[in-house]
This record gives structure tokens, C-alpha cells and sequence, in this order.
């Protein structure tokens, strides 16, 4: 197998191995995996729509069981724990997203902001094409020394 499809291979999300497989892989007991399920701490896919029918387990769905064995055996922590743990990093995950939308958001109307202006022409001596806000140098006393420093 080539390397590049070697790595697509396991950044397939698909299911693609079976129960036996995957608890073999992780040096586990399919027992073990079944719970993980029962816990909602993993979703493998079905084969078909039955919940009797096989488990396929995807590269993505190795990793994460690998994430629970390391909070779980190495670092001590409960199933509970894990639950806890993942439910603390999607909802962190989902705030990294969301702030990145806004980031993007306030860049898109700074720029918009920067082309009105630009086109309203530099006005009140400004050269730069930049808002005035940009301009604006204030003094602030700082308590500690009795000095101004400039912001």
C-alpha cells in the first residue's frame, strides 16, 4: 500500500473494523467496547439499521477509545470522569469555532469599515486610509509611579 493511501486509509471516518478487530487493536475485551457504547462514550456505526447488527469502528472512533484508556488507566479517572472530560472539550471545541466565526465576522466588517472610508476620501488631514480610530493616542496616568504612559 502506498503512503498516501495508507493515510487515507486511516483518516476514514467510515467503519471499518469489526468488534473483534478493534478490541484486538486496543488490547481490549469486546465487553469493554460494548460498555464504552452503553455509556454513550463511543457511536460506532451499524451495518445495517438493527442494533444486533455488527459494530464497524472507524480509525476516528480507535482514537478516541485510546483517549479513554489513557484518562482511565494512566491518569486514574472514571467513566464518569471521561464523560465529563469529553462533554468539557466538545463545548470548548464548539466556543474555539464560534469565536473563530466571529473573529472572521469583525474582519470582514473592519474591512468593509476601511473601503467606505477610503472611498469617503483620507479627510481631516488622514493620508492612510485608515479609520481615525486608529489615530488616537491616549494618555493614562499609571497610579504605581505617578508617570504617563502612552497606550
Amino acid at each position: 500500500m502506498r503512503y498516501e493511501e495508507e493515510v487515507r486509509f486511516h483518516q476514514h471516518e467510515d467503519g471499518v473494523y469489526y468488534i473483534s478487530v478493534a478490541a484486538r487493536m486496543l488490547n481490549t475485551h469486546p465487553q469493554t467496547l460494548r460498555m464504552y457504547e452503553r455509556l454513550g462514550l463511543i457511536h460506532p456505526k451499524r451495518t445495517g439499521d438493527s442494533e444486533h447488527s455488527p459494530r464497524l469502528y472507524s480509525q476516528k472512533d480507535i482514537e478516541r477509545i485510546r483517549r479513554i484508556q489513557h484518562l482511565t488507566q494512566d491518569l486514574g479517572v472514571n467513566l464518569a470522569g471521561v464523560e465529563v472530560i469529553f462533554k468539557l472539550l466538545n463545548e470548548m471545541e464548539q466556543m474555539r469555532r464560534e469565536m473563530e466565526e466571529e473573529i472572521q465576522r469583525i474582519k470582514q466588517l473592519y474591512l468593509e469599515a476601511q473601503r467606505q472610508w477610503q472611498q469617503q476620501g483620507s479627510g481631516k488631514g488622514n493620508s492612510t486610509g485608515v479609520p481615525p480610530t486608529h489615530e488616537v493616542v491616549r494618555r493614562v496616568p499609571i497610579v504605581e509611579s505617578n508617570d504617563e504612559k502612552t497606550i
